[in-house]
């Protein structure tokens, strides 16, 4: 049993059990709170409000209030406000990981990671501020002229998950504002205290009260809450981060408005290793891409297939390296990896193992929760002789169990792969430069990665195809369009040379 220790930081006055309007720490209408859990202890050790949907319109009001005024704000002072930001963020590093160590459950040395990650779009759409350009256009009828101006959209609201809840917010936040948006954020009920750190250290940057506001809530009133903000008439544009079943939803909320909308939905990923591929950077990769978060991540690897002439040498190294980590509280610096965040996890996980082997999977390591811990912890899991049929083949895992499958020719192993509803990210693994250029193409995916793992940055376009969503975060000129509308104008020019 792990020795809990309680959260500390440098500055306390980060740490926030209220939510956001309009530059002012307030509580709900109602009174009501929700307890905060540490997942690595399944202690409470803070709370926060229970908005309801009758607190909606205050927010959304605000917002509104103040885009009005922000929308004209020169895109170089708002650049100058997210570098601020960026700045603060960097300094207080080490207490927005701790607070993110308590929320998720993840290692400390992932959580400063995360942050470090996140700080990449701030440094980035702080350089997207002054880059939006419209163009203009000489018509077929000479004498005119078009004109295409870009403006802001207006009040956006970003829904956003538990795994990522710095580089989620500061991935959406730093896009909106760079383009001059105003945003409310409704983060997850298991992760608001990091959000609500990074609301307070954009006021600190200058980033006028209004333009960001953040309002919590518990489990019970997040489908409530979050279709209200989805269908408030001056909620112009809405992202959202999670899974696709959440996301269909989100999407009918919206359709009701009209909302322009980003969704960044679930992934069930395949990783393919090929005969001629290097093992060993396959593995250093696939450690990272199915244990870090304890496998709570979209973009983690599903579904594992290797080659015949490889199988039983790749299953070795991956078994030797899997038996290093260490699994314990996310505060203690010698873990590798932490809890799952959520009970529902746990519930998870032990259906998707026992259904492997009632269908005929082979546990190499792992399948349990370990005795010796408190927290929502599980056993990073191996799996072979897995087939599609089962239901860790056919849905996203989101936990620490990884299947191994087994293929014969490149044909076999791209129609597995593509034998999905989603098309977040593939991987694969492979010396051969015709065939990488063959999976680029077939491979039904929105990021690919190509002899190595998830290589997300604030450069790279972020989202998926089929039912794992629509439109980009991250990226040159994509990610910011999202925040943006386009207004097209026509001149007549009296005595223009008719060309």
């Amino acid at each position: 049993m792990s020795q809990y220790k309680p959260l500390e930081l440098h500055d306390p006055s980060l740490l926030h059990e209220a939510s956001l309007l309009d530059g002012e720490w307030v509580q709900s209408q109602s009174g009501k709170r929700f307890d905060v859990e540490d997942p690595g202890s399944r202690r409470v050790f803070a709370s926060c409000p229970t908005n309801e949907v009758g607190d909606v319109d205050k927010y959304a009001e605000s917002s509104q209030t103040a885009f009005e005024h922000y929308r004209y704000m020169n895109p170089r002072e708002r650049a100058k406000i997210l570098m601020r930001w960026y700045e603060l963020i960097t300094k207080s590093r080490e207490d927005i990981a701790k607070i993110v160590v308590y929320e998720t459950g993840k290692p400390v040395t992932e959580a400063l990671g995360e942050v470090d990650y996140a700080l990449g779009f701030a440094w980035w759409f702080a350089g997207e501020a002054e880059r939006v350009r419209g163009s203009t256009a000489l018509p077929s009828i000479s004498n005119r002229r078009t004109i295409i101006i870009k403006q802001p959209i207006g009040v956006s609201v970003a829904l956003v998950p538990w795994n990522f809840p710095v580089a989620m917010i500061i991935r959406k936040a730093a896009a909106a504002l760079a383009a001059g948006c105003s945003m409310i954020v409704k983060p997850s009920p298991e992760t608001p205290l990091s959000v609500m750190a990074l609301a307070d250290l954009a006021l600190r940057a200058g980033l006028p009260p209004g333009v960001l506001n953040v309002i919590t809530t518990d489990n019970a009133n997040t489908p409530s809450v979050s279709e209200r903000l989805c269908k408030h008439p001056l909620v112009r544009k809405v992202t959202f981060t999670g899974s696709t079943t959440v996301g269909r939803i989100v999407a009918r909320h919206c359709s009701d408005g009209l909302k322009k909308i980003t969704m960044e939905l679930g992934g069930n990923c395949p990783f393919i290793v090929f005969d001629d591929g290097n093992l060993e950077q396959a593995i250093a990769a696939l450690m990272i891409l199915k244990w870090r978060t304890a496998g709570q991540a979209c973009t983690h690897a599903n579904r594992v297939y290797v080659q015949n002439g490889v199988y039983d040498k790749f299953t070795q190294l991956l078994l030797e390296a899997t038996q290093k980590i260490r699994i314990g509280h996310g505060a203690d610096p010698s873990t590798t990896m932490g809890s799952v965040t959520t009970s529902r996890g746990i519930e998870k996980l032990q259906g998707h193992v026992a259904d492997a082997v009632k269908q005929g999977g082979k546990i190499l390591c792992g399948g349990k929760q370990p005795s010796h811990l408190d927290g929502y912890f599980f056993e990073p899991t191996i799996i072979s002789d897995m087939k599609p049929s089962m239901l860790a083949s056919q849905e996203e895992i989101f936990g620490p169990l990884l299947g191994l499958y087994r293929f014969d020719t490149e044909e076999e192993a791209v129609r597995m792969a593509n034998d999905t509803s989603m098309g977040l990210a593939s991987y694969f693994f492979t010396n051969d430069v015709n065939r990488t250029w063959r999976l680029l193409e077939s491979l039904e995916a929105g990021m690919i990665g190509m002899n190595t793992g998830n290589a997300s940055g604030a450069e790279s376009p972020f989202g998926g195809i089929k039912e794992s969503g629509y439109g980009k975060e991250a990226g040159k000129d994509v990610a910011i369009e999202e925040y943006l509308i386009c207004k097209t104008g026509t001149l007549t020019v009296d005595g223009a040379p008719m060309l």
